[in-house]
């Protein structure tokens, strides 16, 4: 979409436009990885409905830069080329408050099919 769009459309218009980008995204996504994904996503989104501006931006600018790393990944036609997703860098993860550690945690267990010890 023009830069000259996305400028004339609200907050809330471009979240939308951001989410079901993503959701059309995830189509290309081998099954289980695409179901964990969606719901990753919509509960994303869902706890930042009311978030302050300043976490909104980053948010949105996250989400963006996700959004377009899984379409390099996944190329015009929306198969994968080679591996998914990528690294974290280590300092980015001494940022993340315990929170967010947790249910990064939580995310890689799921994404490896990998049951949690704790049956939580």
């Amino acid at each position: 979409m023009s830069r000259i769009l996305m400028s004339q459309l609200t907050h809330p218009q471009r979240v939308r436009l951001l989410y079901k980008t993503i959701l059309r995204l995830h189509r290309g996504l081998p099954a289980e990885l695409r179901a964990l994904g969606d719901n990753y996503v919509r509960d994303e989104f869902r706890r930042h409905l009311k978030c302050n501006p300043m976490e909104a931006q980053l948010f949105m600018t996250e989400w963006a830069r996700y959004a377009s790393t899984i379409t390099q990944q996944l190329g015009i036609r929306g198969k994968p080329k080679g591996d998914l997703g990528e690294e974290i860098d280590p300092t980015t993860v001494e940022m993340l408050k315990d929170d967010q550690v947790v249910q990064l945690y939580e995310l890689m267990l799921a994404a490896k099919g990998v049951e949690d010890v704790q049956g939580k």
